[in-house]
């Protein structure tokens, strides 16, 4: 085994390692030194409750950014601004790239519309339909209806083919928008157009920018100046659907929402996440999307990080996009849907092997930063992989399997307290969530009854079922998946926006 491929795998082995060595141990304990477990799960619980105190605390002052940052135009305050480093936010051009496999009209007109409705000047924005020549024929002919709708109202809207069985190429998205990416090139440079004067914001195919997006991109763009260096990244909420899809699937995407927002407050580990944008100039010169990775959307942010060598940031944009829940009619449906998404996600952790890998190769970052950041990867799979499970499954099992006589400990006594705290602080964050989760909904469609917002509210009595089922398993199967070097395919999540409201 070549000296590369024996740290990729030993990189690839070690969130998986790490996890199920905790559960495990935990486990085994559980039955032969309850004590011990009882005292693991008490630090656990009293570290988790500070920690949702800290993510409670920072959700709220995001949020409270967002409601007062949505209020302001954008597009106004670029204008405001002059010239910056010889050119001004007229001189921009907006690239949004939509990479797309079989999504129907239904899902990509709405997200033509709201960049047609964008209070930003159409003359300086590109649209770049990139279907899937596996697709078939259907999405090639849905790319060229839309482009023959809009063609007019933007600068220039082009629609590729990306090839199927490119050689290093494997089925995933970040493929098809590098092959996007790279006909935008040519376009450009037949338009003798200066890549620093481009922005590429790469959409999925439900992306729905809000209407000032675009403006705020702008501002932040220009008075950024380290604005090469940077990705931007907006807010993700996934209103497109939410009247009509499940409680249960509502719940998780508002939780990936809510963690996003935390996230904008947390700078030193803010990753790009789905809808981004970013320089063309600095796409360019780093080489497109990974084109052999799922994660492309946080793996673009790592290529350049490592390309920089450790000079590359991401700057918070308080303005949201709107994209679908994942939804199915039934239950069932919907939560074997949920499962797989979160799993692609949770598939992040492949970026484990990439840095690291990265960093044996790149002398030029600082040791302290490697580690720190190597840390901030692990430490965030590995606790998304066991949390749900230790406070669902593994914190009775000393009361159960430790009899009357560790009842009687101070350990055992103490053991309901503490989770009786987490509990009350769960509950606290909770009501928050439930507060802004209204603030963030979209007007009521008409088909949808008024009793509908006591249900939103309702279904957050759901939420300890939806983390006993799905709060840790999508993650834990992919850290095993990786780590048994069983590659995760990349799934399709696939669109659906039923006419009828479901609860």
């Amino acid at each position: 085994m070549k000296r590369d491929e024996f740290y990729r795998r030993l990189f690839e082995i070690i969130p998986g390692l790490l996890t199920w060595s905790t559960l495990i141990t935990l486990f085994i304990l559980a039955f032969v030194k309850p004590i011990w477990v009882a005292i693991f799960v008490i630090t656990f619980d009293v570290y988790w409750v500070i920690r949702v105190s800290y993510l409670t605390m920072l959700l709220v002052f995001a949020y409270g950014r967002l409601e007062k940052e949505k209020k302001i135009d954008w597009l106004k305050d670029c204008e405001s601004l002059g010239s910056i480093d010889g050119f001004e936010y007229g001189d921009i051009y907006h690239v949004i790239l939509f990479p797309v496999y079989k999504e129907g009209l239904e899902i990509l007109a709405p997200s033509i519309s709201a960049l047609e409705n964008a209070n930003y000047p159409k003359e300086k924005m590109i649209i770049i339909l990139s279907t899937e020549e596996r697709a078939g024929e259907n999405a090639w002919n849905n790319a060229l209806a839309l482009k023959e709708k809009y063609n007019n109202s933007f600068f220039q809207f082009l629609v590729t083919k990306h090839p199927d069985n490119i050689i290093g190429e494997i089925k995933v998205k970040g493929a098809n928008a590098t092959w996007g990416a790279k006909a935008l090139k040519y376009f450009l440079d037949s338009k003798d157009i200066d890549y620093g004067h481009v922005i590429m914001s790469c959409f999925d195919a439900d992306t729905c920018a809000d209407r000032e997006y675009f403006g705020c991109l702008s501002y932040h763009y220009l008075t950024n100046p380290n604005r090469l260096r940077s990705s931007y990244q907006p807010i993700p909420v996934y209103n497109n659907n939410i009247w009509h899809a499940r409680s249960i699937a509502r719940i998780l995407e508002l939780g990936a929402s809510f963690m996003q927002m935390v996230e904008t407050m947390r700078l030193e580990k803010f990753v790009t996440f789905s809808s981004h944008s970013m320089s063309f100039k600095t796409l360019v010169e780093v080489g497109y999307w990974p084109v052999d990775m799922i994660s492309d959307d946080s793996a673009i942010y790592w290529k350049c990080f490592l390309h920089f060598n450790g000079d590359y940031s991401v700057i918070p944009m308080y303005v949201t996009v709107s994209m679908d829940v994942a939804t199915e009619k039934s239950v069932i449906g919907t939560i074997i849907k949920q499962y797989k998404q979160k799993r692609r996600w949770a598939w992040g952790v492949e970026n484990f092997p990439y840095v690291l890998m990265g960093f044996l190769e790149n002398r030029k970052i600082p040791l302290r930063k490697k580690i720190r950041r190597a840390f901030h990867i692990l430490e965030s799979h590995y606790t998304w992989a066991v949390w749900a499970i230790i406070i669902t499954f593994v914190a009775p099992l000393p009361l159960i399997f430790g009899g009357g006589l560790f009842r009687q400990t101070a350990i055992g006594f103490n053991l309901p307290s503490v989770a009786a705290a987490l509990f009350r602080m769960s509950l606290f964050t909770i009501l928050v969530c439930v507060f802004i989760s209204v603030k963030l909904l979209p007007p009521r469609p008409k088909d949808v009854k008024p009793a509908k917002g006591l249900v939103m509210i309702a279904q957050w009595l759901l939420s300890p079922l939806v983390v006993a089922l799905l709060g840790s398993t999508p993650a834990l199967d992919a850290q095993t998946r990786l780590m048994l070097g069983k590659y995760l395919h990349f799934h399709v999540t696939e669109k659906s926006r039923h006419g009828h409201a479901v609860q």
